[in-house]
């Protein structure tokens, strides 16, 4: 049987304080992201059942991962898996990732587990691009690779936009945010499809074209969410009135990208629901 996810946005990190920040390479969580994660780690009512905890491997989500299921780690004897697939969409300086060197220095110590994180994996060139058509295939890679894990009940802690390519639904992304997620915001989605049998879980099969392992959002987790929706929103809209009081029109990358909301015009995939994807926003923000 396929395992349930429990999908996590990270918590504040400094890029989500302003649109300055974007510049920040990499950033880490501020003060009210390690409350967030506390609060998360007290409120979260399953930590009994994970039995595999798995990251984007930014700071600001391996961080969150350690904070939130440190405990867990510990009595189970876990690592956290960091999964590059699992990284940011933009190319802006906050949503690039540090190299393994780095991070297994800022790391050092830690149970955290980098054997799938190799050279070139921050480079916003390629299968890493930035682009909609490499990033809808990380995440269905990633995908793949979740659901034919042995384990049940699975832990992942990714980032804003990404978690729209990971359900396949892009219908309540925020303009301003670039997400419709909030930070430490946690959503628990099913497999409709079950493990193959001929997969490999020790190793990443990069190009596996084997199928698309879409999920979808059990009725609890839809249940649970309608009693913080309205706290969301108001977030958001607090959001949206600091952007428009910020200049948005930093550029980076050579002009390239920009700290405003781009969207990507995407053709859908074959999906589930009318909820596949549609056009999509990248922004920094997530």
């Amino acid at each position: 049987m396929a395992p349930t996810l429990y999908l996590i946005r990270h918590a504040q990190a400094a890029h989500n304080v302003n649109a300055a920040n974007h510049f920040m390479h990499d950033p880490s969580l501020t003060e009210l992201g390690d409350q967030q994660c506390r609060a998360l780690k007290a409120s979260f009512p399953l930590h009994d059942k994970i039995d595999l905890v798995v990251a984007s491997p930014m700071k600001r989500t391996i961080q969150t991962a350690l904070k939130v299921f440190g405990d867990t780690l510990k009595t189970k004897s876990l690592q956290v898996i960091c999964l590059p697939e699992l990284q940011e969409t933009s190319v802006l300086p906050c949503d690039t990732g540090s190299t393994i060197e780095v991070l297994e220095q800022e790391f050092k110590g830690c149970p955290v587990d980098f054997q799938y994180v190799t050279e070139g994996w921050n480079s916003k060139r390629g299968r890493w691009s930035a682009d909609f058509g490499p990033v809808q295939t990380r995440a269905r890679q990633a995908r793949v690779w979740l659901r034919d894990r042995p384990e049940k009940h699975i832990a992942v802690v990714t980032h804003g936009a990404l978690l729209h390519y990971i359900i396949e639904d892009f219908v309540d992304v925020d303009r301003f945010s670039g997400t419709g997620w909030a930070n430490t915001e946690w959503r628990s989605v099913y497999f409709t499809s079950e493990p193959d049998p001929a997969s490999s879980t020790t190793s990443f099969d990069r190009d596996s074209e084997h199928a698309l392992a879409h999920v979808k959002e059990l009725s609890e987790s839809q249940q649970r969410r309608k009693g913080v929706a309205q706290q969301h929103e108001a977030e958001q809209q607090a959001e949206r009135d600091r952007w428009t009081r910020e200049d948005k029109t930093l550029v980076t990358d050579r002009g390239e990208r920009r700290a405003t909301p781009e969207v990507h015009e995407a053709s859908p995939s074959p999906g589930p629901s009318a909820t596949s994807p549609q056009p999509v926003v990248q922004v920094a923000k997530a």
